[in-house]
């Protein structure tokens, strides 16, 4: 079973269906140009599959190509921003100031 992202813009959302539940990663609009990252789900039973990384990776790539800042207020999102630089141009903090301070070591 081939899994595919979609983005659901009335519901402001992310959506990966697996295994006939939906995960999510829903969002906000701050503005016009950012997008407030808000809340990561996977359902309990189908965690560590990598689930959270392909919705966060698509996410972030799309609002890439609309030309989009985005605010990581999803502890998930924030974490793999830092793990992943080639996403650090695109964030913002609550302020709308560039770079949200990434990396941070775990002892910030």
């Amino acid at each position: 079973m081939e899994k595919k992202v979609s983005h659901n813009r009335a519901k402001k959302r992310y959506e990966l269906p697996a295994d006939g539940k939906p995960a999510i990663l829903e969002y906000e609009e701050k503005g016009t140009d950012i997008l407030v990252f808000t809340h990561t789900f996977v359902p309990p039973e189908l965690r560590g599959k990598n689930i959270a990384a392909e919705l966060t990776r698509f996410a972030l790539d799309d609002a890439r190509s609309r030309g989009k800042k985005v605010q990581p207020q999803c502890s998930y999102v924030d974490s793999f921003m830092r793990r992943n630089q080639e996403y650090a141009d695109l964030c913002v903090d609550a302020a709308g100031n560039a770079g949200c301070g990434l990396p941070r070591s775990k002892g910030d």
